[in-house]
């Protein structure tokens, strides 16, 4: 009776965390998207072109790459709760300066420090899959990327109706009170985690990203085929509040945020796919994204990005991304369980580089040949996805092995 009351408390104790990880995650990773439907508001408020406050989404990104690679390696060897209130108290911090930038130069400068401050969702996401009972990762994955996804895509929503009430400057103010509350949250409901392994000279450490990536080639393929998806997906928000901006719709920032919502779906898809990886081999999802993705911007062309075609776009493009992303992590994993942190660091830089390479791509197309130019950009991302997954697919058996 003893043993059954512990494991019950265990598991609760569990629960609480997860959803705690969960709620972090999610708010968290927001940050990195309130500018995308305040773009149109910031280029009149520093009467500059719209096209040059692309240039807010494309830095925020390669920030969250550049953060990834300084920081997430850390998960391995240090104190993650220590680590995780440092980086919500740095965050809170780019986002009060963000919020005072007086010319878009210094804003520009806070969103890349936004970025390399807001990466504690991949210091997050491996350290559940560390906690979960076994048999149950790919589920405990598929709900924390579940808050991640929910905070991706509401993060729009929120930021435009905020901008429309209390200005885009607001926006920030009100995202650093979040990360200050989150640091009372985490200090009080995540276990501490004394480091396991020997904490090695930083230079190594980070040294040791790319021998990974040298002595597994197929990690680079998983995290370069993600990227680019990410990149296309990046591509298509945006720009779209550039669109949405325009004739014949012209709409206001909170309407253009609410576009955001109409992507929730992809949100849901989240544990499906993390159950399906568990189960089956998750190539196949990548393939289906990589595939409805260049049929939706080869759509979007055809349409003339007609209203009922962008809101379809938006809902198919976060289903197809997200089941994407969970399967390929899922994947990874499973098959470097001696250096999740690691794999997950090399995976997620290459992601947000992507995502970085299609925000600039996607700006240019947009200045120069419009929509067009936007989903040619994207579909040259979705090719060099396609052609290293094959790659991946045809020199890779899924379940072999990895020597260690």
């Amino acid at each position: 009776m003893r043993v059954s009351k512990q494991n019950a408390g265990s598991s609760n104790a569990f629960s609480r965390q997860l959803w705690i990880m969960t709620v972090v995650t999610g708010t968290v990773v927001a940050n990195i998207y309130y500018n995308q439907p305040l773009l149109n508001v910031m280029a009149a408020s520093f009467h500059v072109p719209r096209a040059a406050t692309g240039l807010v989404a494309t830095v925020t990104q390669l920030g969250y790459a550049s953060g990834l690679f300084f920081f997430v390696p850390w998960g391995d060897y240090v104190n993650r709760r220590h680590l995780i209130l440092w980086l919500l108290g740095l965050s809170a911090a780019a986002l009060a300066v963000a919020g005072l930038a007086p010319r878009l130069a210094w804003l520009n400068v806070a969103s890349y420090a936004i970025g390399l401050t807001s990466v504690v969702p991949q210091i997050l996401v491996p350290w559940a899959a560390d906690l979960a009972p076994a048999g149950q990762r790919g589920r405990v994955v598929g709900l924390v990327m579940s808050g991640l996804l929910m905070g991706v895509l509401l993060a729009r929503t929120v930021s435009g109706l905020l901008a429309a009430v209390i200005g885009w400057r607001g926006v920030f103010f009100v995202a650093g009170c979040f990360m200050l509350a989150l640091s009372g949250a985490v200090r009080r409901g995540l276990p501490q985690t004394p480091p396991t392994v020997p904490l090695p000279a930083y230079r190594d450490l980070l040294t040791s990203l790319v021998t990974l990536v040298r002595e597994q080639p197929e990690l680079g393929r998983i995290a370069l085929t993600g990227g680019t998806i990410f990149g296309a997906f990046s591509a298509f928000w945006t720009t779209l509040t550039f669109r949405l901006g325009l004739p014949p719709y012209n709409f206001p920032v909170h309407v253009i945020g609410l576009f955001g919502l109409a992507g929730v779906a992809g949100a849901v898809v989240a544990p499906i796919a993390g159950r399906l990886a568990d189960r089956y081999d998750p190539r196949w999802t990548v393939w289906v994204s990589l595939g409805g993705q260049s049929l939706l911007f080869g759509s979007l062309v055809m349409l003339n990005s007609r209203l009922w075609a962008i809101l379809t776009a938006v809902v198919l493009l976060d289903l197809l991304t997200n089941a994407a992303q969970i399967s390929n992590q899922a994947r990874m994993y499973a098959l470097y369980p001696e250096a999740r942190s690691r794999a997950n660091t090399v995976y997620m830089v290459v992601y947000f580089l992507g995502g970085a390479a299609g925000s600039g791509l996607a700006t240019l197309g947009w200045r120069h040949f419009g929509y067009v130019g936007v989903s040619l950009s994207a579909l040259t991302l979705i090719a060099v996805g396609a052609i290293t997954h094959l790659v991946s697919f045809l020199r890779f058996r899924p379940y072999a092995k990895i020597p260690r």
